[in-house]
């Protein structure tokens, strides 16, 4: 007598400084309905903005090693300092696939660029880096990387929809227009470099100019996951219900401030987080 057995669902690690990559996994939800996720904010040692490419390599590794402790099939590194700065590391030290958003970002611009020219808005650190910049020039596209520093603590602050942040937000893009200019380049593309900043996708679109394409790094890299999933690990066959909520199973971890990661936290999913464990990787 033969018993059949349900496989067990994909499990799939990502990873963040804190909250932004919240946003990634609310695109990998509906992508992969039936995995089981496990999502890490390093709230004690953020941000990683401020650190060296050898502190946030350290601190990212670490953190992929604990996502494969729990089981971790396939990584993602949500986060645009580490995937700047630190996705070679991971990927050395990891033992299972890795994805970055910044490589994902780039290749979903240029599917939809027509002029080639594209804005990429992003952190300091991110900018700094010009991690984006190498991987649009890879593409054969050109780019303008703007840093808008204040637009995260405004988010963080929920000031979504604040005269404040829809000013600040208008006076980063009129700069970043009017560099596009001088550099003669048509933008027709606008690519999100944090992951904070869906949530000001509505902004963007009544201030940005008509016609202008405004890409999410989350969902092109939920897109890849599922990709990659398919081809390389069989996923399980499982029905969204009938809300269009997904069925996966969510584990949230924060090293700092779990109260504060589950309030916020909640913002960015667009769902509401229950529990938190806080664990502890180390200073």
């Amino acid at each position: 007598m033969t018993t059949s057995t349900t496989p067990d669902p994909v499990r799939i690690g990502v990873f963040d400084s804190g909250f932004g990559g919240l946003t990634v996994l609310r695109a990998l939800l509906p992508q992969i309905p039936a995995a089981e996720f496990f999502y890490l904010g390093d709230t004690a040692r953020l941000p990683y903005g401020s650190k060296s490419q050898a502190t946030v390599a350290r601190y990212a590794v670490e953190s992929a090693q604990l996502l494969e402790s729990y089981g971790a099939d396939y990584i993602v590194i949500a986060c645009n300092t580490a995937s700047a700065l630190a996705l070679d590391a991971i990927r050395a030290a990891a033992h299972v696939p890795v994805l970055g958003v910044i490589e994902t970002g780039a290749e979903s611009a240029a599917a939809a660029s027509a002029t080639r020219d594209v804005l990429v808005l992003a952190t300091q650190a991110t900018v700094d880096s010009h991690a984006y910049a190498r991987a649009c020039a890879a593409h054969g596209l050109r780019s303008i990387e703007k840093a808008c520093p204040l637009l995260v603590p405004l988010i963080e602050e929920g000031w979504i929809d604040s005269p404040v942040t829809r000013e600040v937000l208008r006076i980063y893009l009129e700069q970043a227009q009017a560099e596009a200019q001088a550099a003669g380049l048509a933008l027709d593309t606008v690519l999100l470099g944090c992951t904070h900043y869906p949530l000001l996708r509505a902004l963007l679109q009544e201030a940005l100019p008509k016609g202008i394409t405004i890409l999410d790094s989350a969902e092109s890299t939920a897109q890849r996951v599922r990709q990659e999933l398919e081809q390389t690990k069989p996923l399980r066959a499982a029905e969204l219900g009938e809300n269009g909520t997904s069925s996966a199973v969510c584990h949230f971890f924060a090293t700092d401030s779990v109260d504060k990661f589950r309030a916020l936290g909640s913002r960015f999913l667009g769902r509401p987080i229950e529990k938190v464990e806080l664990i502890d990787l180390g200073g």
